[in-house]
């Protein structure tokens, strides 16, 4: 039987070796030539050897021109959403993503909040960190600001002031904590009144059989840990965030669906029915505000 602490060092090994082991071409980045397998586990949020990082990033709401504006490495096939679109951010705002990986979101939300605003990133693992800030040279260079940083830290225990972030987005990583309502308290905390939640997430249209849980590598691949939509809504009424909206968006899991992926591809043989993982499984576009704010009115 494994521990909450045996599963928290198995998802920090696979999201490091991933770190160390990517080696995303700018080509392979905006899509201009096929994947050659260049993240190592298969377990993990969208890495499959299937899809390429490119393809699956434009499936889920990204633009060639926000992938052309990367750093080559900061793409690693581990979104299923696109955060920094619904979180409508504004100039001067501060940002805060909680499992910011090699800062995919965080490159592509700094140009969107400016010189005014500040964009943070926030993960468990050393190596993101590093590939994170090495990023960080090629950010100024291409848009002359110097409005990112990124903190070592787990996000039930955020390295961040009370009321002090405009925003939150995250992108495949809540599912991954072992205490979500942690999570969403942690969440509230740092939110200034009035801030708002812009989440990507994998949740649950239906509970999921015991033989899908114990597939030691859906914990990374994002499932195992996943948990019904209308649960995640108490979690974070919990919380004490209000207009709550969670909204169902079919297209990650039907990526990986159609690119064979091997997780999905276990998972739905593990269906009863003939239901297929897209039954069962869902990227969410979460959204949620904190109460407060100038008005008193969120």
């Amino acid at each position: 039987m494994k521990t909450n602490e045996d599963i928290r060092n198995q998802i920090r090994k696979d999201y490091a070796n991933i770190a160390t082991s990517s080696t995303v071409s700018r080509d392979q980045l905006t899509g201009k030539s096929e994947s050659t397998g260049s993240c190592c586990c298969a377990g993990a949020c969208g890495v499959t050897e299937s899809i390429d990082a490119a393809d699956l990033a434009k499936r889920i709401g990204y633009t060639k021109e926000e992938l052309e504006a990367l750093p080559a490495d900061a793409n690693m096939g581990l979104s299923c959403g696109n955060p920094t679109v619904i979180a409508a951010l504004k100039e001067g705002e501060t940002i805060l993503d909680l499992g910011s990986g090699g800062g995919f979101d965080i490159f592509l939300s700094g140009p969107k909040v400016g010189k005014t605003g500040r964009a943070i990133g926030v993960d468990m693992t050393h190596e993101m960190i590093s590939k994170a800030r090495t990023n960080i040279g090629h950010y100024r260079e291409t848009t002359g600001l110097d409005n990112v940083e990124f903190r070592l830290g787990e996000i039930e225990h955020l390295p961040v002031a009370d009321n002090s972030v405009d925003v939150i987005i995250s992108n495949c990583v809540l599912n991954l904590s072992l205490d979500k309502q942690q999570v969403w308290n942690e969440i509230a905390r740092v939110l200034k009144p009035g801030g708002r939640v812009a989440v990507s997430d994998i949740a649950l249209l239906k509970p999921l059989p015991e033989e899908v849980k114990s597939i030691v590598e859906s914990w990374a691949g994002c499932i195992a840990g996943a948990i019904p939509v209308e649960e995640l809504r108490t979690q974070m009424s919990n919380a004490g965030l209000n207009n709550i909206s969670l909204t169902p968006k079919p297209h990650y899991v039907e990526a990986l669906i159609a690119a064979n992926d091997p997780l999905y591809t276990k998972v739905s043989a593990l269906l009863p029915n003939g239901e297929s993982a897209s039954d069962v499984i869902t990227s969410l576009d979460i959204l949620a505000t904190k109460p407060g704010g100038c008005c008193g009115c969120s």
